[in-house]
């Protein structure tokens, strides 16, 4: 069977970048181009959105860096892609499962946050 291969990143404002990336299964064979206008229409016009909301892992540079001024909330869809890799989707979504969730999640509206206050909020 063919996997898809969702790839995203974070970048800071001063342009630095982690990459990431889940595989889903695809039971139901949806196309790699339903998946893109799907996921195109659901995430902010420039391909923002809120990792957390979708149960992705975020992977802000804070961690290696530090926080700085110019870091911000989202992580930015890069790619999908056809993949005969085994998933690695934590919760065990497929493809179908991961749109329906990021599309409700759209709907509801992409909730941003201060990352230096959700810091704040994991000292105590």
């Amino acid at each position: 069977m063919t996997n898809i291969r969702f790839t995203y990143l974070y970048r800071d404002g001063s342009n630095y970048k982690n990459w990431a990336e889940v595989i889903f299964s695809n039971p139901t064979r949806l196309s790699i181009t339903e998946i893109s206008g799907r996921l195109s229409f659901a995430f902010l016009e420039d391909g923002h959105f809120i990792a957390d909301q979708i149960h992705l892992p975020e992977v802000f540079l804070t961690q290696e860096f530090g926080l700085a001024v110019d870091d911000h909330c989202y992580h930015e869809f890069d790619s999908i892609e056809k993949t005969t890799v085994a998933p690695s989707d934590p919760l065990g979504r497929s493809i179908k499962r991961f749109l329906s969730e990021v599309e409700m999640e759209a709907r509801r509206g992409w909730q941003a946050f201060n990352q230096e206050d959700r810091q704040k909020e994991a000292l105590h």
